[in-house]
């Protein structure tokens, strides 16, 4: 297997996501289908691995550990996040050529915007983890008017499949659009947020993740761009 003889083992999960096989808990979830064999056994969550062991997940060997790479992708509406391979509108088809990267997070095939790709399960983790808590910035546009009272009613939090949601940054810049900043990424949450607010949402667009803003001048939809994993500047959790 490629890489460095003297790599030091690390956690079975935690090695296939710095492989850039997929997140570390994807990973998990793997492990626990029986798809992932360690030197022709069936592997197990406690596996310390390094480049010298024999990986299989699902038939296909890992190749060892991978460059870690960071891609900006301005997403059009339209393409799905999952990464289903017979799915003519799946992100799988879109995905830049070289190791293998995927989505940190989703925005849902209705929503479009700056997403970030990558195989670099750590940054992963400390982007989408609850506990992490990195900003996220979207311009909203809905089906009728707005006011006060209702970017007051979002920012305070709204019950989201029966949690009440965390408060947050909602700013009216016309009048059906607002901006809204989250540090929390529940399934459909602005839509849902919206709903309870007697709002359906038209355009949802990402512009912002953490200090990553999206230019449509120099990245149109469709487009990605490698950047530098420096780039990307992450606040540190304050629990």
């Amino acid at each position: 297997m490629s890489g460095s003889t003297d790599s030091l083992p690390m956690r079975l999960a935690k090695y296939l996501s710095h492989c850039g096989v997929c997140s570390r808990r994807q990973a998990s979830r793997l492990i626990d289908q029986g798809l992932v064999q360690v030197n022709g056994h069936p592997a197990n969550h406690i596996d310390h691995v390094n480049d010298q062991d024999e990986i299989y997940v699902s038939g296909k060997r890992v190749s060892g550990l991978a460059e870690k790479l960071l891609y900006l992708y301005h997403k059009p509406v339209g393409v799905d996040c999952k990464l289903n391979e017979h799915d003519p509108a799946s992100l799988f088809h879109q995905l830049p050529d070289g190791p293998r990267v995927y989505p940190i997070g989703r925005l849902d095939k209705d929503s479009r915007g700056l997403l970030l790709l990558t195989n670099d399960g750590e940054l992963c983790h400390a982007l989408i983890h609850p506990d992490n808590h990195q900003e996220k910035e979207y311009i909203v546009t809905v089906d009728a008017d707005i006011d006060t009272q209702f970017c007051l009613q979002m920012s305070q939090g709204t019950p989201v499949d029966g949690q009440l949601t965390l408060p947050c940054v909602v700013k009216q810049i016309a009048p059906k659009t607002f901006s809204i900043i989250l540090k929390q990424g529940l399934n459909r949450q602005i839509r849902k947020m919206a709903k309870y607010c007697g709002r359906r949402v038209v355009d949802l667009n990402r512009v912002r993740i953490a200090n990553l803003i999206l230019n449509p001048e120099t990245l149109r939809e469709g487009d990605y761009c490698q950047i530098n994993l420096n780039a990307l500047v992450l606040e540190h959790s304050q629990a």
